[in-house]
């Protein structure tokens, strides 16, 4: 006879990685998605902009993360996470002057299938995005569905406070 095992932990098939992902916190999320998260709207700067407007924005509006697009099309090209930035600016890898494309990370767009994540994204797969991969993630980029627009910006750390908040 057949036994069946119940458990309250998402598991299903990764597309990020090759073992199934289990998630620690499904109980919690009980349906939300990335819009109950209330990310913040997104900042996007110019690779073009000084490396002092993008640490000037994200200390006035606390972000860990901005996005960089193309200053005509508006095409997502990376990002700036403000760690990373003041590490490189400690050590004097660049200057508070210096455009921001000497300082962001790109995004690869040959050869890599990139996930959606929307405002209608289950929680349970942003958590497999940030942590289901065999690359982890510190942040998720929201978009619409059409990937045109740039709507705001989760990460790891707001997941964690939406867990803290929501009853077991």
């Amino acid at each position: 006879m057949a036994q069946t095992i119940k458990t309250s932990a998402h598991i299903g098939p990764s597309p990020l990685g090759n073992k199934p992902f289990v998630s620690k916190w499904s109980s919690r999320y009980r349906g939300a998605t990335v819009q109950d998260l209330e990310p913040p709207a997104a900042l996007s700067l110019n690779p073009s902009d000084p490396i002092s407007l993008a640490l000037i924005s994200a200390f006035e509006r606390d972000y860990t993360h901005l996005t960089i697009v193309d200053s005509e099309t508006r095409a997502l090209l990376g990002y700036i996470a403000i760690p990373v930035l003041q590490a490189q600016l400690d050590t004097g890898k660049v200057k508070p002057e210096d455009p921001l494309s000497k300082a962001m990370a790109r995004f690869e767009r040959k050869g890599k299938k990139y996930r959606v994540i929307t405002m209608a994204t289950p929680l349970e797969a942003l958590e497999e995005f940030f942590d289901g991969g065999a690359q982890k993630q510190d942040f998720a980029v929201v978009t619409d569905e059409d990937r045109r627009f740039v709507l705001g910006v989760a990460t790891r750390s707001d997941l964690a406070e939406f867990v803290k908040r929501r009853p077991a």
